[in-house]
């Protein structure tokens, strides 16, 4: 018992004794809403007209990408531009969903915002004007033909 005594005392010595260990160095979490923000994504409150609504959802998704987020933060950092009517639809949107629900997926969100701010409808009669737009007598696609 004597001899693991003075072993014991002997160890705790040699520890004292040793140099303290580097910290670890610090972890570098980076601040993917700063990185979106930076951007200076659009807001979007309503509108009339659906490309609008369009043109928001692919700006927003641009600085998304360029922020590198997840699913689950392209949601809430698209979800946070929107402002008005907008917010008003985004709230209910998530009121009508049941508690034990899974977080909304980015696909899910862009499918419903646009099942709800772009008619289809509208968005084939916009391509029809843009086929049938004309530069003099040419139509677009002519005059893109020519130039390639």
């Amino acid at each position: 018992m004597h001899t693991q005594n003075e072993m014991m005392h002997a160890f705790l010595q040699h520890l004292q004794h040793q140099p303290a260990a580097p910290p670890p160095p610090p972890v570098y979490v980076r601040d993917k809403h700063r990185e979106f923000m930076k951007g200076q994504p659009p807001v979007f409150t309503h509108s009339a007209d659906p490309m609008e609504a369009d043109d928001w959802l692919c700006a927003v998704e641009r600085q998304l990408n360029i922020a590198q987020c997840n699913d689950l933060e392209k949601v809430l950092n698209a979800s946070g531009r929107l402002q008005g009517a907008a917010q008003t639809w985004w709230e209910s949107y998530q009121a009508a969903r049941p508690n034990n629900a899974p977080a909304v997926t980015w696909q899910e969100f862009c499918r419903d915002f646009k099942a709800r701010r772009i008619n289809e409808g509208m968005i084939e009669i916009k391509q029809e004007e843009f086929r049938s737009l004309k530069v003099g007598s040419m139509t677009v696609a002519e005059y893109h033909d020519t130039f390639e």
